[in-house]
């Protein structure tokens, strides 16, 4: 694109977002972490997006429809998320391009709704490691991890938890996901990190980056109830489930034309409808994303007034 025509893209697009942030918040509907600008967030936001490119080497700004480039910005924003923080980045699907929040977004996002949260770790067990853990009323409490250096091995990787440590130092969650059941997850994704023999692909994000890849998988299991029933922000939900169901979406449209199906926000005219969104059940996300995750390198319908919050072509 030339610099005129992202100039043109740039007030059709994060123009009319910031003044939609603008609108929530002195509504009162959107609560943002103190030392969060979206302005901020937004340019950081443009900067990446003129180097987001499509499967087949495009400029997704060029090939993703404004309507769903204005809502992914949306989406970041409502959650609090910045790119340059390695919180969330940008995946064309099609003509529509989706938010995804990295590992260290959904963490962000959990102790924004839950301001118990001080802390939330992830490890990996690898054979010959020793995990005890205990059940104290059904919470699991693990008592000890020893893990000797030449354990470590991608490729002999047994396990993963997640502890959720609350601002008294106790212990709020555990997420315990043995390989088995987090390549169950990781079978579920798009880009199909196994074999026909359920062996994690070398050549695939998983196989580079297995322990990261493992940690990803049980902090989304372990985080993500905790969001959904802490936050009380319906707005913050919406945006915070949207990618989930947007993936889903384009996962079934792409099976069936190969193109983007429905997309959200009108920037011509932005309507307020009432129409209630049904739960979609969440799947694991993220995987299928990044060439290399962020750790290791640096319901898609309107935007609706005060109880449903998305937009519509």
């Amino acid at each position: 694109m030339t610099n005129n025509e992202l100039a043109i893209a740039k007030k059709d697009v994060v123009d009319v977002v910031e003044n939609k942030v603008q609108d929530f918040l002195k509504r009162g509907e959107l609560q943002l972490p103190p030392d969060y600008s979206p302005h901020n967030a937004m340019k950081s936001a443009w900067l990446t997006l003129q180097e987001v490119e499509t499967s087949d080497k495009k400029p997704a700004l060029s090939v993703c429809s404004k309507n769903s480039i204005a809502n992914a910005l949306l989406d970041m924003v409502v959650q609090g998320l910045n790119p340059s923080k390695n919180q969330c980045y940008f995946i064309p699907y099609g003509k529509k391009l989706i938010c995804q929040r990295s590992y260290f977004g959904t963490m962000a996002v959990a102790k924004l709704v839950d301001p118990t949260i001080e802390e939330i770790v992830a490890e990996v067990v690898y054979e010959g490691d020793t995990l005890k853990y205990k059940i104290e009323r059904g919470k699991k409490i693990i008592a000890e991890h020893l893990q000797e250096i030449e354990n470590i091995d991608s490729k002999n990787i047994k396990a993963a938890y997640c502890i959720v440590i609350d601002t008294n130092g106790e212990v709020k969650k555990t997420e315990i996901m043995t390989m088995d059941e987090i390549k169950k997850s990781w079978g579920m994704s798009k880009m199909k990190p196994l074999d026909d023999k359920g062996n994690v692909k070398a050549s695939s994000t998983h196989g580079k980056f297995m322990a990261d890849m493992c940690k990803r998988t049980v902090i989304n299991k372990t985080v993500k109830p905790i969001i959904n029933s802490s936050s009380d922000s319906h707005l913050l939900l919406e945006h915070f489930n949207r990618a989930d169901e947007e993936r889903a979406e384009e996962d079934i449209a792409q099976e069936i034309d190969e193109n983007a199906n429905s997309v959200t926000i009108d920037i011509d005219s932005i309507d307020v409808s009432t129409e209630d969104d049904s739960e979609i059940e969440e799947e694991e996300e993220e995987e299928e994303a990044e060439e290399a995750p962020a750790e290791s390198k640096p319901k898609q319908q309107s935007i609706e007034n005060e109880e449903d919050f998305n937009f519509n072509d």
